[in-house]
């Protein structure tokens, strides 16, 4: 007689949580939703400006005004990177951090069409999607600010503008500098061809600028009075794709030639080469890193030159946590993928035929990824983050199924309807994971022990690009 209203009780609580939960997302939606055209003019207008890495302050600004405008409370100029801030809104309560970015590739541009076609006097694009992922992270804040508004929920939001991640690491300079010490979790997103919150680790990295310093002289008229600074350059380049041979696995070399003179008859005295290191495990990039200076002196060496290097940026590699990523899943399955429209499918078509090894079908934006723990090759300085504060993320699908991200393909889908409808999925998707944390406090737990565990007793912060300073000027 008393165990019958028990198991009624009992069975009743599920379903009444899953209305509550039901409830929240049709809220979340609709917020999100009635805020869709001012977000993708957002996204649009940090694509039109393409701002390189450091450079951004149009686009930094842009951010900042929104959040201001609802609400949030500003720092600028944090770590000493001009278009860096935090943005702020709430009281008490945890912590969760949104992360930001908004700088542009160099080297790559193309207008928002479905044919090859580069914007005349361009020099960058948003071929990694950073204008959404911007547009995005602060949508999503506004939106968790609007539900801490409502409900009274003890906590914060703080929303982090992190500058330069293409080759400048400026995460790294914000955690370095404690910015992250009291956040309790922080969440990111990023533009794919895919929707996933699969458990992806990246390649640790590091990249430097080696310049070889030589004598000019005329080429043809008195070549032996000159020593080629380009000529240290290309040894170095050759003894260096000779170690490939010799490295791990899962090891990544790459480079480009930045300067090498500019006539053939005169001899150059000055050339350098850009570099990047990457593994999964930081000692092997280390131990690569060594080997790489090594051959630099011995090109300098047997051409007769002198070389130095800078490093530019390096990144941690990015520190799993399942708890927080099978939550993560969990939302997005909530979600769901986007659908096209008949002009965009027609687009997406377009773009698909432009592919040799498409990977993704089309239709697949319209699903979820399997959730699976795996390796990406990638690097992101998030990964430094990720050993600040237990970390999490998920992509969706911003581009065409099939589209490589660095590409002229990315970009058009970046600066169209295609690409701010994934924004709408990832603002979504992190506002409701950000629901789950500040009501969740079994969940924050189970993610600080396993960021606990997998960082050891031991663990002390190292950085990959040492005690520089931020290359403010690294994109000029």
């Amino acid at each position: 007689m008393i165990r019958f209203p028990l198991i009624l009780a009992l069975a009743a609580a599920p379903a009444a949580a899953q209305a509550q939960q039901t409830d929240t997302m049709a809220e979340i939606s609709a917020l999100i939703d009635s805020r869709a055209v001012e977000t993708a003019k957002t996204a649009r207008q940090l694509w039109e400006w393409a701002e390189v890495g450091y450079q951004e302050q149009k686009s930094s600004d842009l951010l900042k005004q929104s959040l201001k405008a609802n609400g949030f409370q500003i720092t600028s100029g944090v770590a000493g990177i001009p278009t860096a801030f935090t943005a702020e809104y709430g009281k008490g309560g945890p912590v969760i951090a949104i992360l930001a970015e908004y700088d542009a590739l160099p080297g790559i541009n193309q207008d928002a069409v479905a044919t090859r076609s580069p914007i005349e006097g361009k020099g960058a694009a948003h071929a990694c999607g950073h204008n959404l992922f911007g547009a995005g992270s602060v949508e999503a804040a506004i939106a968790v600010s609007k539900w801490l508004e409502k409900t009274g929920t003890p906590g914060r939001i703080r929303l982090y503008g992190t500058p330069a991640e293409e080759g400048g690491s400026g995460k790294v300079y914000m955690v370095r500098a404690g910015l992250f010490n009291d956040v309790d979790i922080a969440l990111h997103w990023h533009a794919d061809d895919e929707n996933s919150a699969a458990a992806r680790t990246t390649l640790a990295n590091r990249s430097a600028k080696f310049r070889f310093r030589g004598v000019s002289a005329h080429a043809a008229g008195a070549p032996e009075k000159a020593r080629s600074a380009l000529d240290g350059v290309e040894g170095f380049n050759m003894m260096v794709n000779m170690m490939r041979e010799h490295i791990p696995q899962q090891s990544r070399i790459h480079y480009v030639i930045t300067e090498g003179g500019v006539a053939p008859n005169v001899v150059p005295d000055f050339a350098e080469v850009f570099y990047y290191v990457r593994h999964p495990d930081p000692a092997e990039v280390d131990a690569i890193w060594t080997r790489l200076e090594e051959a630099a002196r011995g090109a300098a060496m047997g051409t007769g030159t002198k070389v130095d290097w800078e490093v530019i940026h390096g990144n941690n590699p990015l520190l799993v946590n399942e708890p927080l990523a099978k939550m993560m899943d969990a939302k997005l399955r909530q979600v769901g993928g986007i659908s096209y429209t008949p002009e965009e499918q027609k687009f997406a078509e377009k773009i698909y035929a432009s592919f040799d090894k498409p990977g993704h079908k089309l239709g697949s934006q319209e699903e979820v990824q399997p959730y699976d723990v795996t390796l990406g090759y990638g690097s992101t300085d998030v990964g430094d983050v990720s050993y600040a504060t237990p970390t999490v993320g998920l992509r969706t699908a911003t581009w065409v199924p099939g589209t490589s991200a660095h590409s002229w393909q990315s970009s058009a889908a970046s600066g169209m309807s295609i690409g701010f409808k994934g924004v709408q999925v990832a603002a979504k998707t992190l506002t409701l994971a950000a629901i789950e944390l500040y009501t969740n406090p079994e969940l924050r737990a189970e993610a600080k022990a396993e960021f606990d565990k997998a960082r050891g007793p031991d663990y002390q912060y190292k950085s990959l690009l040492g005690d520089r300073d931020p290359p403010l000027d690294y994109r000029k």
